[in-house]
């Protein structure tokens, strides 16, 4: 309880909280110039901030060279360490890891089964988020957009390609990290399915196609979605 209740009043201030939140998104080390010139603050405001995340192991510090001689610079990431704040406890992380671990063990089958369910719920997470099902055909290009970078926790960066017949994803937040990294080909291919469910709702012939994976070395997992005529 401790622990939590350091950790809430560490994030209740909201430039602290867009600190982390910018840092979480961008997923490298920052320095706490890159910090104060984002946020308009004097550096010593910076560190400070920088330093109350640290105390709470919601960023962790390294020192580097700068190679122009001086002392070394400090500069900070995402800890690795995972956070949850539940009234009362709970351990949904478990449930999905028994439950994945589950359907892998049926083999080729289960595997098929989460896909399809991804999917599923890829489609219903747009449904979802549409007043009416007739609606999403009216919707504009940029409202898709939005609708498709909506996607909860996987903080996505989006650009735009040739004459918007194509698109590319970035995901650096990877909210089943701690147990793609036990089952990385079931829960990744589930994770593009559910993908895929929300592009196809929005777009016809869409086609997404993975290109890199946090999972595989990469700092994000990248995607390309064409939009065919």
């Amino acid at each position: 309880m401790e622990s939590t209740l350091k950790i809430t009043s560490v994030l209740s201030d909201p430039t602290r909280f867009h600190i982390y939140e910018y840092m979480a998104t961008i997923r490298r080390d920052v320095s706490v110039q890159e910090i104060a010139d984002q946020f308009r603050i004097h550096p010593n405001v910076a560190r400070l901030h920088l330093t109350k995340l640290e105390d709470v192991n919601l960023v962790v510090s390294n020192t580097q060279k700068t190679g122009k001689g001086g002392r070394p610079s400090r500069w900070y990431r995402l800890s690795d360490e995972v956070i949850s704040l539940c009234f009362p406890f709970r351990d949904y992380q478990l449930l999905a890891h028994i439950a994945v671990q589950t359907l892998v063990g049926l083999g080729p089958s289960g595997q098929k089964v989460l896909r399809e369910a991804g999917k599923e719920f890829g489609r219903e997470y747009i449904a979802n988020r549409v007043a009416h099902s007739d609606t999403i055909a009216a919707l504009r290009s940029e409202e898709k957009i939005r609708l498709l970078t909506e996607a909860a926790g996987f903080l996505p960066r989006a650009r735009r390609e040739v004459k918007d017949t194509a698109m590319s994803f970035e995901f650096c937040n990877c909210p089943f990290k701690e147990i793609a990294e036990k089952q990385p080909e079931t829960v990744c291919g589930m994770h593009h399915a559910f993908l895929e469910g929300m592009a196809e709702a929005l777009f016809a012939n869409a086609r997404l196609i993975e290109t890199e994976n946090m999972m595989k070395g990469s700092r994000c997992c990248c995607y390309r979605l064409t939009i065919r005529p």
